[in-house]
C-alpha cells in the first residue's frame, strides 16, 4: 500500500514565473556587462591603432623638407595629399591632413604694426583620422609644428584674408572655403574652414591679379562666390580675387541659412489655377551693366496651382503671372524672405486684360497694408473708385433684361414688377415712363451672385447716391438676401438691422453681420418718386466683401487704357496721397500713406 504525505508541497505557476523573471534579469545584466566590456575593449583597441597611425603621420611630415610640407594644390603647396586611406588589422581608416602657414606676432603681422612683409613664419600640421565602418562619430586628431619658428616665407608672396558673415553681419564659423587658382605657379585647389571670428587667413600665396576663385558654403546655408567675367556676365560684382606681394588682400562673403518660397496661384474664389508660369526676380546682383540678379527665373505651378522654390537667398522678390491679371498677393509684393524661413505667397489671378493697375497701400512707418482705404483712378478714359482689402461684386448694366435667376450674363437680372426701365438708356435704371409721367414706384430683383466662398460682407455701395430732390426722400433704397445654396425657393430680403422692415439708404450702407458666412448674394432695388415728373436713377451697384483670398491693403483696376492716370488715396487718420502713374500692360504700384 502506498501513502502520500500531506506535508509535501510543489511550486505554483506564479512562483515559477517570478523565478524565471529573476533569472532573466540577472542573465541580461551579465550579458550587458560582458557586451559593455567587449565594446570598451574594442574602442580602446581602436583608439590605440588610431593613435599609432597619427604618430606615424607626424613622423612622415617631420621627415619632409620644410618646403615640401604642404598639400598638393593647397596653400601652402607641398607633396602631401589632403585625404588618404589606410587599413590596419582589417579595419579601414580615412586620414585628413591640414597644413597652415602661421604669421607669428614675434616679428609683427602682415598688415599690422609692425608690418611683417614675410608673414609665413612657420607651419602647423593637423592630422585627423576616423574609422570608416565603425560607430565612431568624431575623428581623433593631432597637430604639430613642423618648421623652425623663425623661418620666413617667400617675400614675393602676399596674404589673402577671407571674411564670412551672415545677414546680420555676424561671423560665420566653420564655413567651407574652396580656393582655386589655375594660372599661378604652383596651381591651387584646396579647401579650408573659417575660424571662430569667421575668418580664413591665408598668409603665403603667390602674387597674382584676379587669379583666385573663391567659393564659400556651409551645410544648410546659401553659397557666395567670386565669378569669372563672361559674355553673359561681363562685369561681375565680385570677380576673382588678387594677391599683392607683401600685402594683405581682404575679401568678404555673405551666407546664411537657405530659405524656401511656395507659390500658390488662385482665382478670386480661392480655387487653384494650374500650370501658371510665374516669373520671380530678386534684388541682389551678381553682375552690373547690365544688371544680372542672383535670382531671375520662371517657375510653373503644378496641377494643384502650387510650386516651391528652394535654396533661396534672403531678399525681396517680385512676382508676376504670365497670361493673367494679378489681382493681388498675400502677403503683398515684393515678398520679403528672411534667412532660414519657409514662406508661402498666394497670387490671386483673374482673366488677362491688356492694361491693368494693382495698387498697394501701406503705412509709411510700419510698411503694413492698409485696408479700408479709398482709391480713385481718374484720367481721360478711366474713372473708377474702389476700397482696399476687399473683394468686389459689381453690376453696371441691366440692359440685357430680366429672366436670369443665376448670374451668367452681367447685363441681365432676375425680375422686375413692370414699372422699371432698364433698356432705354443702357447702364441706367429708371422708373418706367408712360407719356410725360413716370410710374410712382418700382422694384427690381437681381440675379444670384456666387462669391465662391463663405464671405464676410462689408457694405452696399451704389451710384448715384444723390437723387432728384423732387423725387423725395428715400427715392432709391435696397434690401439684400444671402444664402448658402442657390436651390432655396425663398429668399428673405433684409435691411441694415437684420429685419425685413428696414432698408439700405445713403445714411445706412453697412451690411448686417447676420449675412456673414453665406456664399450667395442678391439684392432688390426699390424706386419711388414723390413727383411723377421726376425719377430716381441707378447706374452702379457694388458689394465689397472679404474672404481668405482677399489681398489686404490692395485693389485692382482692370481693362484700363494705356495712359497716365491720377491715383488718389484717402483713409481716415492719414494724409491724402495723390500720385501720377503711367499704365502700360500690367503695373504694380505702391503708395505709402503718412499718418496725420
Amino acid at each position: 500500500m502506498c501513502y502520500v504525505s500531506r506535508d509535501s508541497k510543489g511550486f505554483t505557476l506564479i512562483e515559477i514565473i517570478v523565478a524565471v523573471a529573476i533569472f532573466l534579469i540577472f542573465a541580461i545584466g551579465i550579458y550587458s556587462g560582458i557586451q559593455f566590456i567587449f565594446k570598451s575593449v574594442y574602442q580602446s583597441r581602436l583608439r590605440i591603432i588610431e593613435t599609432g597611425i597619427l604618430n606615424e603621420q607626424v613622423e612622415i611630415i617631420r621627415n619632409l623638407s620644410f618646403h615640401s610640407v604642404g598639400i598638393v594644390n593647397g596653400s601652402p603647396a607641398g607633396t602631401l595629399e589632403r585625404t588618404v586611406t589606410t587599413t590596419r588589422n582589417g579595419i579601414g581608416f580615412t586620414i585628413t591632413r591640414t597644413i597652415r602657414n602661421v604669421d607669428d606676432p614675434f616679428d609683427g603681422t602682415i598688415g599690422g604694426d609692425p608690418n611683417d612683409l614675410s608673414p609665413a613664419d612657420y607651419k602647423i600640421a593637423e592630422v585627423e583620422i576616423i574609422c570608416n565602418n565603425c560607430t565612431q562619430k568624431e575623428p581623433v586628431s593631432i597637430s604639430t609644428r613642423v618648421a623652425p619658428k623663425y623661418l620666413e616665407g617667400d617675400p614675393n608672396n602676399g596674404a589673402l584674408f577671407i571674411e564670412v558673415f551672415d545677414a546680420n553681419a555676424i561671423p560665420v564659423q566653420g564655413a567651407t572655403v574652396h580656393v582655386v587658382a589655375t594660372t599661378t605657379d604652383p596651381a591651387f585647389d584646396f579647401t579650408d574652414t573659417t575660424d571662430n571670428e569667421g575668418y580664413l587667413r591665408i598668409v603665403d600665396l603667390p602674387s597674382a591679379v584676379t587669379a583666385y576663385n573663391i567659393t564659400v558654403s556651409k551645410n544648410g546655408y546659401t553659397t557666395d562666390q567670386t565669378i569669372e567675367p563672361s559674355e553673359e556676365n561681363p562685369n561681375p560684382i565680385k570677380p576673382p580675387s588678387s594677391v599683392i606681394a607683401q600685402d594683405v588682400t581682404s575679401i568678404s562673403f555673405t551666407i546664411d541659412k537657405a530659405a524656401s518660397l511656395a507659390v500658390n496661384t488662385l482665382d478670386l474664389l480661392c480655387d487653384p489655377i494650374a500650370n501658371v508660369p510665374v516669373p520671380i526676380i530678386g534684388t541682389k546682383l551678381i553682375g552690373a551693366e547690365p544688371d544680372i540678379y542672383i535670382t531671375n527665373q520662371t517657375i510653373t505651378t503644378n496641377s494643384s496651382g502650387s510650386s516651391t522654390l528652394a535654396n533661396l537667398v534672403w531678399d525681396a522678390y517680385g512676382l508676376q503671372a504670365t497670361g493673367y491679371d494679378l489681382i493681388g498677393a498675400i502677403p503683398g509684393l515684393p515678398t520679403t524672405i528672411l534667412p532660414g524661413t519657409n514662406n508661402i505667397t498666394k497670387l490671386i489671378l483673374d482673366t488677362d486684360t491688356n492694361d491693368s493697375l494693382l495698387i498697394q497701400v501701406l503705412d509709411s512707418a510700419t510698411q503694413q497694408p492698409l485696408s479700408n482705404a479709398t482709391v480713385s483712378v481718374t484720367s481721360t478714359n478711366n474713372n473708377e473708385q474702389k476700397i482696399t482689402g476687399f473683394g468686389h461684386i459689381r453690376q453696371t448694366d441691366w440692359s440685357g433684361g430680366s429672366g436670369q435667376e443665376i448670374l451668367l450674363d452681367p447685363i441681365r437680372y432676375a425680375t422686375d414688377d413692370g414699372n422699371i426701365d432698364a433698356t432705354s438708356a443702357p447702364g441706367d435704371i429708371t422708373l418706367q415712363q408712360v407719356g410725360n409721367n413716370y410710374a410712382s414706384s418700382g422694384e427690381l430683383e437681381s440675379s444670384i451672385f456666387d462669391l465662391g466662398i463663405d464671405a464676410s460682407y462689408v457694405n452696399l455701395v451704389w451710384e448715384p447716391l444723390n437723387q432728384p430732390v423732387e423725387a423725395g426722400s428715400n427715392a432709391l433704397q435696397f434690401q439684400i438676401a444671402t444664402n448658402d445654396s442657390t436651390s432655396t425657393p425663398t429668399w428673405t430680403y433684409l435691411g441694415p438691422d437684420g429685419t425685413s422692415g428696414t432698408y439700405y439708404n445713403p445714411n445706412s450702407t453697412a451690411i448686417n453681420a447676420i449675412h456673414d458666412g453665406e456664399r450667395y448674394f442678391r439684392y432688390k432695388a426699390y424706386f419711388q418718386t414723390a413727383s411723377t415728373t421726376f425719377t430716381p436713377r441707378l447706374s452702379d451697384v457694388s458689394l465689397p466683401y472679404t474672404n481668405s483670398c482677399t489681398p489686404p491693403g490692395q485693389v485692382h483696376f482692370a481693362n484700363l487704357v494705356a495712359e497716365e492716370v491720377s491715383v488718389e488715396v484717402t483713409r481716415a487718420g492719414y494724409q491724402t496721397s495723390t500720385q501720377q502713374v503711367t499704365v502700360s500692360e500690367d503695373v504694380v504700384f505702391t503708395i505709402n500713406m503718412v499718418a496725420e
